[in-house]
């Protein structure tokens, strides 16, 4: 048995990691990386099995924002050349739904760039989620608006709306480094509305904005804390045009201890292997399915992703089935030892 055996087990049993030994999943020496993702997927296998869930994103609507968050390229601080457009009328997002049920993809995901949804955004987007449930009522809506309150997220949940999604980033501490038009709270608050509405929590962080080792223990410990259903853990994308352009990449190996950091930590959620999976991981990507049950197809907001395909060969080549199509390999007869 490795030393990681005993975090995996106290992930099984409820139990939270000290700080101490948070720190240590993320600063594991690289020889060790193979005993880690072992015992990180004992967890993942507990809840999720040898199921990848295929997710799929609408942009619908880009740039525009008065927001300043540094990583993105549609805020008001980015130069880069993006597509601009305002909120896409319904016949769109349904049809944004259309394709991502065509694709095998279990969620779909509605996202406006700006600081929060007016009341016509929540008309618009309520009309869209109504007409896509009628249309593909097997297909989990997830929306990501922004700031809101109670009230919106309330309409969004009698129009069938099951998931929001609003990132914490990183820690309460670092928030404040990559932006400064909204505060850490202003996030929270959005998340504790969603929450009493009735609505599941889509909530997770972004790895390598040059935050510490101690900002992701933090955000790890965040998440746990609020409770999140789903966990997307993004690898920041440096896009030239924006502040945080010069960033250099994250090591393949620390997106995977960061990921394997957020199922000890969250060891029930869906955590999902977000934006910046290809290019971060390259040719380990495939490694992130060992604590990731989940991953995004055919790209993200206004960069580029693996396509349909390739995602669903990865899958099975790592001994993986897509969510909903094939349970043989739920017996455990093979995981490919890759790590």
């Amino acid at each position: 048995m490795s030393r990681w055996d005993a975090d995996a087990a106290r992930a099984l049993a409820g139990e939270m990691p000290t700080r101490e030994e948070a720190l240590a999943i993320l600063q594991a020496p690289d020889g060790e990386l193979r005993d880690l993702l072992w015992a990180a997927f004992r967890v993942r296998e507990r809840y999720w099995g040898r199921r990848v869930k295929l997710c799929m994103l609408r942009n619908a609507r880009s740039g525009l924002c008065p927001e300043d968050c540094h990583y993105c390229s549609q805020s008001a601080v980015s130069t880069a050349a993006i597509d601009t457009y305002r909120l896409l009328p319904t016949e769109d997002l349904v049809a944004g739904a259309r394709a991502a049920a065509e694709r095998g993809a279990r969620r779909y995901c509605m996202v406006t760039s700006g600081r929060g949804p007016s009341a016509r955004d929540i008309g618009q987007v309520t009309a869209a989620t109504r007409a896509i449930r009628a249309e593909h009522p097997e297909l989990e809506i997830c929306v990501s608006l922004g700031i809101m309150d109670g009230g919106q997220a309330r309409e969004l949940k009698a129009a069938g709306v099951g998931w929001v999604n609003h990132n914490l980033n990183t820690s309460a501490r670092f928030h404040s480094e990559i932006c400064t038009t909204h505060t850490y709270e202003d996030r929270v608050r959005t998340i504790r509305a969603v929450k009493e509405a009735g609505l599941a929590v889509c909530c997770g962080g972004i790895i390598g904005m040059g935050e510490r080792d101690e900002d992701v223990v933090d955000l790890a410990f965040a998440l746990r804390e609020i409770g999140v259903d789903a966990l997307p853990l993004n690898f920041l994308l440096a896009i030239g045009g924006t502040p945080l352009a010069e960033a250099g990449p994250v090591a393949a190996t620390r997106a995977l201890r960061a990921l394997c950091l957020m199922r000890f930590t969250n060891p029930a959620s869906d955590i999902r292997a977000a934006g910046g999976r290809e290019r971060n991981l390259g040719s380990w990507q495939g490694l992130a399915l060992f604590p990731a049950n989940s991953v995004f197809i055919e790209g993200y907001l206004t960069t580029a992703g693996l396509a349909t395909l390739p995602t669903r060969r990865l899958i099975e080549e790592m001994g993986f089935a897509v969510e909903g199509e094939d349970a043989t390999v739920e017996d455990g007869t093979h995981v490919h030892a890759h790590a």
